[in-house]
C-alpha cells in the first residue's frame, strides 16, 4: 500500500499571509547567519588551538584553522543567502 503524498494544494492564501511568512522567514535567516559564520571560525580556531598545544606549534596551526573556518563560514553564508 502506497504512501499518501503530502503535496497537496494549499488553500487560497491572502496576500498578507504570504507577506507575514516572507518576513518570518527572513528574520529567522537574519538571526541564524551571524551565529553560523561566527562558529565557523570559533570552530576553526578551537581546532587550531588544540592542535598547536598538542603539537608545540603555536600560533601557527591556530591561524590556519581560524582561515580555514573564515572561509568555510562565508562560503555557507553566501550559499544560504543565496537559496534565500
Amino acid at each position: 500500500m502506497p504512501l499518501e503524498s503530502n503535496d497537496k494544494p494549499d488553500p487560497e492564501v491572502s496576500p498578507a499571509a504570504k507577506q507575514a511568512r516572507n518576513f518570518s522567514q527572513q528574520n529567522a535567516m537574519a538571526m541564524e547567519l551571524p551565529f553560523i559564520f561566527v562558529g565557523c571560525i570559533v570552530v576553526g580556531g578551537a581546532i587550531g588551538y588544540f592542535l598547536d598545544a598538542w603539537l608545540h606549534t603555536k600560533p601557527a596551526l591556530m591561524i590556519v584553522f581560524g582561515v580555514i573556518g573564515f572561509i568555510a563560514g562565508l562560503r555557507d553564508t553566501l550559499r544560504r543567502l543565496a537559496k534565500g
